[in-house]
Formats: structure tokens, sequence, C-alpha cells
């Protein structure tokens, strides 16, 4: 077990009154063991709590041959892994369980314990996964340098008149030379007016000139996910594109800016949300301006209206405003990733946000 990380979840267990909890998302497995496990549909459940309990329930199919320093509990496929879990739980107790753990897992738990008994116990361990260590930031710094080359390497084929879909299969490409493993989300890669839709699906469509270009793309190294969107224009730009492309780059700006301990998030939020309104935009930007991040692409916390928490030293985010105006078949995302440090703010991308246009 990662020793203070596991003493981080139960400090934070006794304070928000959960004696023990039921771990079954293999993220947050692997980030209290350092072990990926991927389940697929059969039970995975690391029970913990306060007064010693450091159980992990596991298909004989996943062998661990590593110490984990929990103890394994292993069960084939004809055991009932539910009844297997009940004998390490305190059934007059609260128990904390995985927001995204399988209904039919969780009914079955109910069938002999209290409904009442349950909790989410999620906010326990997405609370302490969102503070990263010297470690983890050090592996997004990594994987973010590594992004800011890939998307250099990748605006350089805009010029060659690929697909979307091909871009993208060049873009795998890149990230393996890179010593990435893969993607961290499936890339989001929009010419024209395909970027006037913030979540456009990447297909056969050819650049054109005065189309705007949009590479949202992030990959994985050492299990820790970069992002970053970058907006370029191939050939020419129009009028409204660099309006919109201006607007876009101040507003993150701004609220990189503002990133700091003790502000709020919706004040982040807030910066880039009310210029771009005062610039008369305020209704195409259509989406929170940004998401946590770390072994996840999108993990818990986010930069939005609604986030009134407050900014902690280790705390690493999107900020990644953005317009989309599908009259004139343009949108524009400028985003970054940052580190919220103990004075201000770190910028783990560095690649030019200066408005280029690829001829």
């Amino acid at each position: 077990m990662q020793q203070k990380r596991l003493t981080a979840v139960l400090e934070e267990m006794k304070k928000s009154k959960i004696p023990q909890l039921i771990i079954t998302d293999p993220a947050t497995i692997f980030y209290l063991t350092n072990h990926w496990i991927l389940p697929g549909e059969r039970l995975l459940a690391l029970v913990i709590s306060t007064y010693g309990t450091k159980k992990m329930v596991i298909s004989k199919l996943f062998p661990i041959e590593e110490n984990l320093g929990v103890d394994l509990i292993y069960y084939d496929d004809v055991d009932d892994p539910i009844k297997i879990v009940e004998q390490y739980v305190d059934k007059d107790q609260k128990i904390g369980v995985d927001k995204n753990w399988p209904a039919h897992f969780l009914l079955r738990l109910m069938e002999t314990i209290p409904y009442e008994n349950f909790v989410n116990g999620s906010a326990v361990t997405d609370s302490v996964r969102a503070h990263k260590d010297s470690k983890e930031l050090d592996l997004m710094r990594s994987v973010s340098k590594d992004n800011d080359q890939a998307v250099e390497q990748l605006s350089q084929l805009i010029s060659k008149g690929l697909s979307e879909k091909e871009m993208a299969v060049e873009l795998a490409k890149i990230y393996k030379n890179l010593g990435n493993s893969g993607f961290s989300f499936e890339p989001i890669i929009a010419y024209g007016a395909n970027t006037a839709d913030p979540h456009h699906i990447t297909d056969d469509s050819t650049v054109k000139p005065g189309d705007s270009v949009t590479l949202d793309i992030g990959g994985v190294k050492n299990s820790y996910c970069s992002d970053m969107t970058r907006t370029f224009f191939y050939k020419k730009v129009s009028p409204r594109g660099q309006e919109i492309y201006e607007i876009v780059l101040e507003a993150n700006k701004r609220a990189i800016e503002k990133v700091k301990p003790g502000v709020r998030f919706c004040e982040i939020d807030a910066a880039a949300r009310d210029y771009i309104t005062e610039k008369g935009y305020g209704d195409y930007f259509l989406h929170r301006t940004g998401h946590f991040i770390g072994i996840e692409c999108h993990e818990t916390g986010d930069v939005s209206a609604t986030n009134t928490s407050l900014v902690e030293p280790g705390m690493v985010f999107s900020i990644e405003p953005g317009i989309y105006y599908p009259q004139e078949k343009v949108g524009v995302r400028i985003e970054d990733l940052v580190i919220a440090t103990k004075t201000g703010v770190e910028n783990l991308n560095h690649f030019s946000k200066d408005l280029q246009i690829i001829q």
C-alpha cells in the first residue's frame, strides 16, 4: 500500500464519520496500491476501516505476485463474492461505497445489511486524490511536456490533407514514439464547421482554406494523463474567426491569472465566462471552464459556476474556455492544465497560444 495515501484516506474517513469503506474503482485502487487491476464484470473490492481492516476481495483470474500490503481474498467463478465481502464489514456501522459500483453488487449486499447504513464514500477518496503529491506532480509535468510535443507534431500535419480520422491515427503513432501508452481520451480533431461542436466525434472530413482546426488531445504516461487544446486556422482566418480567437485567448489568460489558493472555483469560471459574455458571445460558451485531472482524464472536481469550493495547493485542473459559433462555422477552444501552487499557479502547457495560420 502507498502508506501516506492510505493514511490520508483513513483520516478523511474519520472526518466524514465513515468507519469503513468498500473501494471498487480500479483507479483509486491503483492510487492506493500502485497496481492496476481491471476486473471487467467481476467483483473487485478493497475493504478498509479506521479500525484496521485491509482486505482485497479479488477473482482468481487476476493473481497478484507482489506484496500490496493488503490481505488478498481470492474467489472463483462458482463462489459468491458478496458473501465474502460481507465477512469483512461491520453490518451495524456506516459503510461507504464507491459511487460507480455496479448496482447488482450493491443491491445484493443490501439484502442482508440495512440500506440506511450505506453512504456514498467516493467523496473521501476523491478529496484525497484531488491533492497531488510531489511525485504525482512530476508525472503530470512529464506527460504534459510530451503533449506539448504531440500538438506541435500533429499541427505540422494539418497541411498534408489528412482527414480527421487519419490525423487521429498519426497522433497514436506520435504518442507511442513519445513513450506514452495511449490516449487519455478519444482525441477531438475537428475542421471547419465541426469545430463549432465542442464534443465533435472525429470523422472523415478534410480541411479547407479558411477552416478553424481544433486539436483537443491527451496521452497517458506512467498512468497519468495529459489534456490540451489548441485551435489553428488553415491558409487564412476570417475577421470573425480572429475576433473569436482573441476573445477566447484573453478568457483563458484571465482564468489562469485568477488561480491561487483560497479562490473559489466559481470565481475562476467567472473570470473567463464574464469576459466572453461581455464581448457578446456568452451564449456560445457551452461548457464549464475546466475539470480535474490525474490518473483519470476527468476526475471529480471542476471549474464551474456551481463549484464554490476553494482552490488548494496540489490541485491539478484544466482551463479551457471556448466559443462555438455555428453561424460562421467556426469554433475556438484553448486549453491548458494548471497546478495550484502554494502562492499561485503553474501552467503545465507551454506550446504557443498565439494565433497560428497553417500554410
